[in-house]
């Protein structure tokens, strides 16, 4: 039997050697993209088309029309490719976008015959090409996914929000544009090239810099929150707006090291479901692998319940449809048929929520037993304050790669926790709001109760930033002008690990947000200068975070101008900004503070459904991740870093 998929929705792919059949409503160039684990194109050989239509594991068309059949063999797809995907592009002279056309149909089958899954690319409008279908590795085996990601301005532009550069995402795209066959359907000259890949005759000048691949994204803010920014240039009307959380200075190194074999996977039994290894995805390093899990993970979630929540919206509206084409005919308003038909409309929406259940419960077994195997094996800067880690843990020799803010969930399954990782060093400040906005639970508590929390929170990271830096590879400031938060900070100041007291008073926030502000502009302009090492000797090299309680007491002008400052620059040479706040209690500055709130990652110190995934915008609640009610884990923590720094110091 066809497992019809709907957009999001994934099947086990059980056979290596498979068909991928399109049945189009206008003839399209098909096409099939390889790509790594985040969907990212690089290098040579990324693209399976009619003038190059080989690529190892998979055998393009090589023609336009409107059926196409790719030859697949998954055994012998790269062990660096994780996602081959099929692409339809309309033609130059042909139709201007898929929503004027019939909806194109793409299937997965055996080379019998026998189809395995299908998906109908629906909802579709003004692109020109499109993602519609992609298989993907998952914990050693294959599975297909329904994506239906189609794009207005075509195949370039599929192909630069893959990662390539914009020029060589052009070049490509007029490359395989250009080797169709001409047929009575279109015309493939260059000629029209621009209107699908941008003007390739467009001047380049040196200044224009290769695009930074792109890294895992991070949630961005639910479409609707009081704080969720303004939308961004790919947004409409409807659509929340994303907000993107890399740093615009952030660039690709091209000396990474090379990436070791993958580990061979544990022996399973044949036809046993793969069996869950964590830190199995590519990477360099133990720790990159398991960071690529977890958003494997996230991202396997978001979509699977996005599948769940569709099939379930369709099958309401083909009950209310059935209902409504019941009642309109006069013969079922009489006697008992009309009853009949309602029962059976009833029945048959029961019938598709069950089958959509049981895909769910499916994929979420197996994200559980996942999530079982990971959440033990993650390093400390990824673990919860309650892993055994921390308890042999020791001050590392190198920096980690990202910091766990907390834990993620859906309402379909609140109990599976997704780790929501940051990389480091931090792109963006982080904002933990100790206002009672927006949250049921922050509504629910006390204010002094929710400050509390808060500053907790702010701790808590601190003393995680500082427990998985070296020694002294990382510095933390701190500002309570009402030295509100004393308490809280107990911890910090008790163990001796802060740069300086806590700045207390408006004469303390303007000596250390001068202090700061110093260090960002010595270093912009040494680096500037090409001599990082003419620092003065004064001048701490170390990363800093700074924490600031109870913005805006304290806080005249000229230092919130300094706090803005530090927001905007301070990232890119290594001052980091760590706010807990009430955004109404700085609302006498008006709008000058719009641009630092939107700057910084909110958080909320209880359960909030304030954020959003990168890829179906579902609302996640995050939750914090906070040490377990009369652990000491945070002060053997604070013992260990301060050890290591006297041992350490000359």
């Amino acid at each position: 039997m066809t497992a019809e998929l709907v957009r999001g929705q994934n099947h086990p792919v059980s056979r290596s050697r498979v068909e991928i059949r399109v049945s189009a409503g206008t003839p399209v160039l098909a096409l099939a993209s390889l790509a790594d684990e985040q969907g990212r194109f690089s290098g040579n050989g990324i693209l399976a088309h009619p003038g190059a239509r080989s690529l190892p594991g998979v055998e393009s068309p090589g023609e336009l029309a409107d059926r196409h059949t790719f030859a697949v063999d998954l055994d012998e797809v790269a062990a660096d490719v994780h996602r081959l995907g099929v692409l339809l592009v309309l033609p130059p002279g042909g139709p201007v976008r898929f929503g004027a056309v019939p909806a194109s149909y793409v299937a997965v089958a055996d080379p019998e015959g026998a189809e395995l899954a299908g998906y109908t690319l629906t909802g579709l409008d003004a692109e020109t090409a499109v993602v519609a279908l992609e298989l993907y590795r998952r914990q050693g085996a294959w599975k297909v996914r329904a994506v239906g990601q189609g794009y207005a301005e075509g195949l370039g532009a599929l192909l630069t929000d893959g990662g390539l550069p914009a020029l060589a995402a052009a070049e490509l795209a007029a490359a395989a544009l250009g080797t169709i066959p001409r047929t009575a359907g279109a015309d493939a000259t260059l000629a029209t090239m621009p209107t699908l890949v941008g003007d390739l005759r467009a001047p380049q000048t040196p200044a224009q810099a290769p695009a930074p691949t792109p890294e895992p994204p991070e949630p961005v803010p639910v479409s609707g929150h009081p704080y969720a920014g303004t939308p961004g240039p790919g947004d409409t009307p409807t659509a929340p707006p994303t907000i993107s959380y890399a740093h615009p200075r952030r660039r690709a190194t091209s000396n990474e090291p090379p990436e070791p074999a993958p580990r061979p996977a544990a022996p399973q039994e044949p036809g046993q479901a793969p069996r869950p290894v964590a830190g199995d995805a590519s990477g360099w390093s133990m720790d990159e692998r398991l960071y690529n899990q977890v958003w494997g993970m996230f991202e396997d979630l978001a979509r699977t319940v996005a599948a769940y929540r569709s099939a379930v919206e369709f099958a309401d509206s083909r009950m209310d449809r059935e209902l409504d084409e019941a009642l309109s005919d006069p013969r079922h308003r009489l006697g008992g048929s009309g009853n009949a038909a309602r029962d059976t409309a009833r029945a048959r929406r029961e019938e598709l929520v069950a089958q959509a259940q049981a895909v769910l419960d499916r994929d979420l077994a197996q994200l559980i037993a996942e999530s079982e195997v990971v959440e033990p094996a993650l390093p400390a800067a990824y673990a919860r304050w309650d892993n055994p880690v921390w308890h042999g843990h020791r001050t590392p020799e190198e920096s980690p790669l990202a910091l766990r803010l907390g834990d993620l969930h859906l309402p379909e399954r609140p109990d599976l926790r997704i780790p929501m990782l940051s990389r480091l060093p931090l792109e963006r400040g982080l904002w933990i709001d100790n206002g009672r906005t927006g949250s049921e639970a922050a509504m629910a508590m006390d204010t002094d109760r929710l400050r509390r929390a808060a500053m907790d929170m702010a701790v808590a990271l601190a003393v995680r930033l500082l427990a998985v830096h070296p020694a002294d590879r990382f510095s933390v400031h701190v500002i309570d002008a009402a030295g509100a938060g004393s308490a809280s900070l107990a911890p910090l100041v008790r163990s001796g690990v802060l740069a300086g007291p806590p700045a207390a008073g408006a004469q303390g926030v303007t000596q250390t947000l001068a202090g700061l502000t110093r260090r960002v502009d010595l270093v912009q302009m040494a680096l500037r200068a090409g001599a990082p090492e003419d620092l003065p000797p004064d001048v701490d090299t170390a990363d800093q975070l700074l924490i600031v309680h109870d913005f805006p007491h304290g806080f005249d002008d000229r230092a919130v101008t300094q706090l803005r400052y530090l927001a905007d620059e301070g990232a890119a040479v290594g001052v980091h900004l760590l706010m807990v706040a009430d955004r109404d209690e700085a609302s006498a500055y008006g709008p000058l503070l719009d641009p630092l709130w939107r700057s910084l990652m909110r958080l909320s110190p209880v359960p909030d459904s304030h954020l959003a995934d990168p890829w179906v915008h579902h609302a996640w609640t995050f939750e914090p991740d906070l040490p377990p009610q009369g652990s000491r884990v945070l002060d053997q923590a604070l013992d260990r870093v301060a050890e290591a720094r006297r041992t350490t110091r000359p």
